[in-house]
């Protein structure tokens, strides 16, 4: 199977978007990808905003986008685009950083007035980084997660089937185009 990296693009600690990547995680993992969680907000600020390539946390972050298979990209949407967290971990990976992956980009916020971020402004900037094959994105609406005290996840029943059927077509799309392990 694909080792894919599940990347958060959200600034917030307690992040609806970052919540809801480890939910779809599970179901990749599941399906036997191994899944590598990455949350940009831990890498330094200073390191990013500088784009000091040879900070270690910075290396650490271009090996793991090197060693996948696929790509799930997460970001709130603010103001009609993906976050600039996001933005400033993009602008430092090299421009054939996505080249031979398969992408799933994600979105979630406030206002279906957003819905269209995924296409016109996140889709441009993975095609352009290279991506072999960019799957049908989702975006949800903030009030369609619900995260319990506990920290649990609940999506709502029509998002979940539709994200269900995205990941899953990723997933398929990752099987078509992973490399097969040679064993010998």
């Amino acid at each position: 199977m694909a080792t894919v990296l599940s990347v958060s693009g959200s600034p917030s600690a307690t992040s609806r978007t970052a919540r809801l990547l480890r939910h779809l995680d599970d179901r990749l993992a599941g399906q036997g990808h191994t899944v590598i969680p990455f949350d940009v907000r831990t890498l330094p600020a200073e390191a990013l905003l500088r784009a000091d390539f040879g900070h270690p946390a910075v290396v650490g972050a271009l090996e793991l986008f090197a060693r996948a298979d696929g790509v799930v990209i997460g970001t709130p949407v603010y103001k009609a685009a993906y976050s600039g967290l996001l933005k400033a971990l993009l602008d430092l990976l090299p421009q054939t950083a996505l080249v031979g992956k398969t992408v799933l980009p994600l979105a979630t916020g406030g206002s279906t007035a957003h819905v269209l971020a995924i296409d016109y402004a996140l889709r441009p900037v993975l095609s352009s980084m290279g991506a072999s094959h960019i799957t049908q994105g989702w975006f949800v609406l903030d009030r369609h997660l619900t995260v319990s005290p506990d920290g649990t996840l609940t999506v709502e029943a029509t998002d979940a089937e539709a994200l269900d059927r995205i990941v899953d077509g990723f997933s398929a799309a990752l099987e078509r185009t992973a490399p097969v392990a040679v064993h010998g």
